[in-house]
């Protein structure tokens, strides 16, 4: 009635403008005004057509998206992870009575407990046996999990295995109990900026709903894990559609959607979605083994910035820059040293501190492989045999960096450089900051404010291990190193620094 009221009151408006209109002009001017157009006129204006339709390829598609629903009994109490607000509908919306009923029957008695329900996406990846594949955070802390079609029929799930760390899950139904349709990964690296994606989600059941749009960039990183590699896309990607797979123009999926950026929780077109190259490798560890089993080589790294190249002798600032050796590891046998810069791993080139998690985690425990460190200034191949990471993380709760003890009862010293007051790392100071006694060096007693060394975060307590990579044991060497380093036109110093525990850095301090 709104629609009709408007268009009634925009007739109206034109009819008197043309009445005013008609009364400066002729009469026969004012009858051709307000004659219709000739055919022929009409015959001459371009015809407009719309972009190319997805709808045979998202046809296609549809039936292998499904909804994955859950849900967990808890206390009146508790809290609960994932649970789906209700959601905000127009006065009169035809799925009024449907959200009622859902989000009422999660409420239990006062004193009872209740059943929490959560909803998202998912998609069959294997017809014949029934695997399906969804987000992790869609599936956590389920006591049921059941998988909805768009036909309204319904399969019990069971969990094959889950990963936290690249929030991947994978489930699996009765395939004998319903003709299932299945989608199959594309290459996720043959995909550019620009490139047209489907998404496809099923997040209440209801069928599958489509959107369309381009993939807006890649590698993202947006601080979700260590293996952070995503493809931006700006198709809408809203809540209950995590989990469920993002398309190339053949039908392949090239994602699996997972995240948002949004004030509100509604799409502003700035969504993420988990890489197949990435996605292939966990699924298939799940469906074999039920867990991951991710190659460990036992190193904590940092990046390579210009300043650490630079003092470094490095022509550009790439690879991973070790700043620690795990206890117990792969490398704790001398083969890679903290220092040491990591350029390749397996024959792949590690451009970013970030690469390297995540192609050593794809690599098969127990591999052996060649590693290309920069040693001083100086290329070499190393020859690691890979641990298993989920064995490395047990020994990393205890792990702590190793160091020769300083000589006990030399006469202090102490040195100012760089805005750091220095002093000679014996009894007295240790207990004075704390400092265990696996760690040696120098000790950083003050920091200047507005210093070099204050800008890039060195605090009081922390100890200089190494400078450009060789050890020292006493102000005097550190004032020493510095002026050769100065002598060979060095502008920065590479300093290794050790927490009171032990936990080591490397920061590169400006010397002019």
């Amino acid at each position: 009635m709104i629609w009709s009221s408007l268009s009634q009151a925009a007739r109206g408006v034109s009819f008197v403008t043309a009445v005013a209109a008609g009364l400066a002009m002729s009469p026969a001017a004012a009858q051709k005004a307000q004659a219709p157009q000739a055919p022929q006129a009409q015959m001459q204006a371009p015809a407009m057509r719309g972009p190319a339709s997805v709808a045979d390829l998202a046809e296609g598609l549809l039936g292998a998206v499904v909804n994955i629903s859950t849900s967990q009994n808890m206390d009146r109490s508790g809290g609960g992870s994932g649970q789906v607000p209700m959601p905000q509908l127009p006065e009169g919306s035809p799925f009024q009575d449907f959200f009622d009923e859902f989000f009422n029957n999660r409420r239990g008695n006062d004193g009872s407990p209740r059943q929490v329900q959560s909803l998202g996406s998912g998609f069959i990846i294997d017809a014949d046996e029934g695997i399906v594949v969804t987000n992790n955070h869609v599936i956590e802390g389920a006591d049921q999990i059941a998988v909805n079609f768009s036909d309204g029929s319904k399969l019990n799930a069971e969990l094959v295995g889950k990963d936290p760390k690249t929030d991947l899950a994978v489930l699996k139904i009765d395939a004998t109990k319903k003709k299932l349709t299945a989608v199959k990964f594309g290459d996720s690296n043959a995909m550019r900026i620009g490139d047209w994606v489907m998404a496809i989600g099923n997040p209440f059941g209801l069928g599958g709903s489509v959107t369309v749009g381009i993939v807006s960039a890649r590698n993202r990183e947006i601080g979700s894990g260590p293996y952070d590699d995503y493809i931006q896309t700006d198709a809408a990607i809203n809540r209950g559609n995590s989990g469920g797979p993002l398309f190339n123009m053949n039908g392949e999926v090239i994602g699996i959607n997972t995240a948002i950026i949004s004030p509100t929780g509604g799409s502003i077109g700035i969504g993420f979605s988990i890489p197949s190259e990435l996605a292939v490798s966990v699924i298939n560890q799940l469906r074999e083994f039920g867990e991951t089993r991710r190659g460990w080589l036992g190193v904590r790294i940092q990046e390579v910035t210009d300043e650490i190249a630079e003092s470094l002798g490095m022509d550009s600032a790439n690879g991973a820059l070790v700043s620690g050796i795990m206890e117990g590891g792969p490398v704790d046998n001398g083969l890679i040293e903290p220092g040491d810069v990591i350029i390749r791993f397996d024959g792949k080139e590690i451009d970013d501190m970030h690469d390297l998690p995540r192609i050593v985690a794809e690599s098969p425990v127990g591999k052996e492989v060649d590693v290309v460190i920069v040693r001083k200034g100086e290329e070499q191949t190393v020859k690691v045999k890979l641990g298993r990471l989920e064995d490395g993380e047990k020994l990393a709760e205890t792990e702590t960096a190793g160091g020769q003890p300083s000589e006990e009862g030399a006469p202090a010293e102490v040195a100012k450089v760089l805005g750091m007051s220095l002093a000679a790392l014996d009894e007295e100071t240790r207990s004075q900051f704390g400092i265990s006694k696996d760690v040696s060096g120098v000790v950083i007693t003050e920091v200047a404010p507005g210093s070099p060394a204050a800008e890039k975060g060195v605090a009081a307590g922390e100890v200089v291990a190494e400078i450009a990579q060789e050890a020292v044991s006493s102000p005097q060497q550190m004032v020493e190193r510095l002026e050769a380093l100065k002598k060979q036109g060095r502008k920065n110093a590479l300093l290794m620094l050790a927490s009171k525990t032990g936990e080591l850095r490397f920061v590169t301090i400006r010397m002019d």
